[in-house]
């Protein structure tokens, strides 16, 4: 066995420990709500598919006091760190999962970057990605990346 699928089984191991101790925090008694149950499911999917891509993931489900939100995924890509919001589904709609990320969206998550770049030095290249991740019972789950997803960046401060 390559000691590259031994070092990946182990970290998802610890991945879905992880997963198993946020869970029990949230919800002692009850788990997570379908959907989010979803949402989880896919975020990890796409944790995954990012490492895969390159991608340096530095946080999960990154959430600040100071403001309401969070950020699915922070990773680095290269020099440039990637803030990322993962939209699953189970099925296809006319609406793309990727369009969920609407303006109010965009703000909310803009304001979280900003929190965030506060800890790093000014002028930090990033960008914001959306993972859409389509998961249909029986099928392997279907991934698509778009990067600089909004097309804009914030400021730094």
């Amino acid at each position: 066995m390559a000691s590259g699928s031994i070092t990946e089984k182990l970290l998802h191991s610890f991945d879905q420990l992880a997963e198993l101790l946020r869970r029990a925090a949230l919800s002692p008694a009850e788990g997570l709500a379908p959907h989010l149950e979803v949402g989880a499911h896919g975020e990890e999917i796409a944790y995954f598919h990012l490492r895969q891509l390159g991608y340096t993931v530095i946080a999960r489900n990154w959430r600040n006091p100071r403001r309401k939100g969070e950020l699915d995924l922070v990773a680095w890509e290269g020099d440039v760190l990637c803030f990322i919001e993962v939209k699953t589904r189970t099925r296809r709609s006319f609406i793309p999962a990727e369009a969920a990320v609407h303006r109010d969206k965009m703000r909310e998550l803009a304001g979280m970057a900003k929190l965030f770049l506060r800890r790093l030095p000014a002028g930090t290249r990033f960008r914001f990605d959306v993972v859409s991740v389509y998961l249909a019972e029986g099928d392997d789950p279907e991934v698509t990346l778009f990067k600089d997803a909004f097309g804009w960046r914030t400021r730094t401060t």
